[in-house]
């Protein structure tokens, strides 16, 4: 499998040293980058014996099966539709783009037509399966996370001293206000309610070292409750290391016969 990958920031660097380095995806390379900032592409890939293009255009043009986006959502929307109209499968890092109904209808719509897949990584939480399970016969009846992080993890909190609730409301507002630090807010709403049902708490606490995600959902299925408590990515304290790994074990097991969950 020959991938290409659009950002060369944390998970970028991630995937290309598990992928191209430690071999930790057998038959998969990733063979082309892009990175807005083109030294930067060009060192990574030298040091990750990769090729760096100037623009996505080129990059399409390239022998790649599939393209990972693991920059940002602003990224996510200029890119998306143009690398499944190329016929090239597509990785989501960037879920939170997919809040936007317009986007996600026009996406998939594009699927139908070029026969391609887009694939979303489940990001630093779990229990989608759950809820999966409980939407199959419309016995979902309340999805809310409640998300923990230290102030330095979010925008406009580094300053706070005591534990402050810097949001509560919709899983598509929250994605508004937060675009970096709550993309596991839209993963939840799509195996769910959909973005405008699902409930959303951002916690800045100054007690806690480590992103914590609380999971509550109530149906005909009767109740669940999970907690996530994730170590950030040791040099971004606002990435989940559980995030980046999420995408690599998508890559992993996107070509298995066996198919869990």
């Amino acid at each position: 499998m020959k991938l290409g990958l659009i950002g060369c920031g944390n998970i970028g660097k991630f995937l290309l040293q598990a992928i191209n380095n430690d071999g930790l995806l057998p038959g998969g390379k990733i063979v082309a980058i892009y990175a807005r900032r083109e030294e930067i592409a060009a060192q990574l890939a030298e040091e990750f014996s990769t090729q760096s293009y100037k623009d996505v255009d080129a990059l399409l043009k390239s022998d790649v099966d599939v393209v990972i986006e693991a920059a940002t959502i602003e990224a996510a929307e200029e890119y998306a539709m143009t690398v499944l109209k190329s016929g090239k499968d597509l990785l989501l890092s960037s879920i939170g783009v997919m809040a936007d109904a317009g986007f996600a209808e026009e996406s998939n719509n594009i699927c139908r037509n070029n026969n391609v897949n887009i694939y979303l990584p489940s990001g630093a939480i779990g229990g989608l399966d759950v809820l999966k399970s409980a939407k199959a016969v419309n016995g979902l009846e309340s999805v809310c996370i409640t998300t923990r992080k230290p102030p330095n993890a979010l925008p406009s909190g580094s300053s706070l001293v005591e534990e402050t609730v810097l949001f509560q409301g919709s899983a598509s507002e929250a994605i508004k206000q937060f675009p970096r630090n709550i993309n596991v807010a839209i993963v939840l709403s799509l195996a769910g309610l959909g973005p405008e049902k699902t409930k959303v708490k951002i916690i800045a606490d100054p007690n806690v070292t480590k992103n914590i995600h609380l999971i509550e959902a109530s149906g005909s299925f009767g109740k669940f409750r999970l907690e996530v408590e994730n170590d950030p990515m040791p040099n971004n304290p606002k990435t989940s290391y559980l995030a980046a790994l999420s995408v690599l074990a998508t890559l992993q097991n996107k070509e298995k016969c066996l198919q869990i969950g």
